[in-house]
């Protein structure tokens, strides 16, 4: 694959707008997991960055996952933010603690979440807005919150990056 190739397998170049957006999305939750790809659940759990503890690998998986709950089930259907760690208040960053659990553990539940995400996607329009009343956020369209999860996952996406390379030197995009 030549440089400028890069990032175009996963989304047909003429695509509409919502094949465009979950296929971008789709390709920075794969860089997630496959920076996860070979690693030890001690590793996945190795602080690297002594200033920010909780940025780990398994961190930042359950982060994620916990985001994609959040924009679409919570805020985009209205479900109940009580089922999700990022709506609580009495622990900072819950949604980044895990609690100890395996790697494999949080990897499929941050798949099995991406995967409810796109059934959700799937059965809306883009000019659909958010269904909860009690945050602003709540108000905005499908299309908004999926740029913001295509910037947020691509961001955590670097973020795996540099964790990964600190941890064992391992680089690079695909």
């Amino acid at each position: 694959m030549r440089r400028h190739d890069i990032g175009t397998g996963t989304t047909p170049l003429q695509a509409d707008e919502g094949t465009a957006l979950i296929g971008w999305l789709d390709l920075q939750r794969q860089i997630l997991r496959w920076k996860c790809e070979g690693l030890s659940d001690e590793d996945a759990y190795r602080p690297v960055i002594p200033t920010s503890p909780l940025m780990t690998m398994a961190g930042l998986i359950t982060h994620m996952r916990w985001t994609e709950h959040m924009w679409l089930e919570v805020l985009f259907l209205g479900g109940d933010e009580k089922q999700n760690p990022s709506f609580d208040e009495s622990t900072d960053h819950a949604d980044w603690h895990t609690a100890g659990r395996p790697l494999t553990e949080l990897l499929a539940e941050v798949k099995t979440q991406c995967a409810r995400s796109n059934e959700i996607v799937a059965t809306a329009s883009l000019d659909d807005v958010g269904r909860h009343p009690d945050f602003r956020s709540g108000s905005a369209n499908l299309r908004w919150m999926l740029i913001h999860l295509v910037e947020e996952t691509g961001r955590h996406a670097g973020h795996a990056d540099i964790v990964r390379e600190l941890l064992d030197g391992t680089k690079g995009y695909y």
